[in-house]
Order: structure tokens, then sequence, then C-alpha cells
């Protein structure tokens, strides 16, 4: 794919980020139950609440994306990965602020300049080198919002 925006950058992470949730558990290896399962009936049901339904599990080629989705963030600095994760994750502002330790407007330029830095990696642009974060979010608004011939 080509013509990576934030955008697109921001919505593959975020499916990424519910694939690993979706994933089954770890299972310890050699150990194992040998009792049996209890045969419930439907007089031990009532009066109970009722289990919240267990979403399916992913689908392989969801999988195969969020695999390739993981690389994206390395190489980033690790405020920016951790802003990243935690946004996608779907922690609030709030929570994100008070683990890195920044005031929400500087945490929401970091997170923005984390997705242009991964989409102009994946668009394969150059990173201008000593430039600021504002300048970056500016250039990759430009580039995502000239249409395309």
């Amino acid at each position: 794919m080509s013509d990576w925006t934030p955008k697109l950058v921001e919505e593959r992470l975020i499916e990424a980020a519910d694939v690993l949730k979706r994933l089954p558990g770890e299972r310890i290896r050699g150990f194992f139950n040998t009792w049996p399962e209890i045969m419930v009936e439907f007089s031990d049901l009532v009066g109970r609440e009722a289990e919240p339904m267990k979403r399916p599990p992913p689908h392989p080629a969801a999988i195969a994306r969020m695999d390739e989705t993981l690389t994206w963030t390395v190489g980033l600095e690790a405020i920016d990965g951790k802003i990243v994760w935690m946004r996608v994750h779907g922690a609030s502002w709030k929570t994100i602020c008070w683990a890195v330790g920044l005031q929400r407007s500087a945490a929401h330029e970091h997170w923005h300049y984390a997705l242009c830095l991964i989409a102009m990696r994946l668009n394969r642009q150059p990173v201008p080198p000593n430039r600021s974060r504002r300048y970056v979010i500016d250039r990759m608004r430009d580039i995502a919002s000239c249409p395309r011939a």
C-alpha cells in the first residue's frame, strides 16, 4: 500500500491492539486438569448474571497485519512509542499525560508526530533531520491533503 496517512496508520494500530486483546491467553505447558467438566443444569443458572459473550478469535489475515504493524513503532523515541500504544489501547489522555509526565498538548503533539513518522517511513519518504515536531506534522498534513494525479 502506498500513500499512508497518519489516519490510516492510526486505524491500523488500533486494529493491531484489538487483535492483541482477542488472542487466546498463554497456557503453561505441562499443566492440565484431570477433573471432568461440570455439567451445568438450568436450575444452576437461575439468578446468575449473564456472562459477556466472548469475541471470536481474530482472523489469520488480521494476525498477519498485526505482526507487520507491531514493527512500526521500532525506532520511535520511548515516550512516543508509549503514547502511541497507550492511545491505541484506549487509554484516556488524562491517563497518558499522568503516565508520561507531559501536558495534554505536548502529549498530543508527540502522538501526531509519531503517526507522521510512521506514515513517512511507510511511504519511503525521508524524515527531515534537525526539524521540529511541528514542522514534520505540518509537512505530512500538506502531503496528505494534496490530491494525487
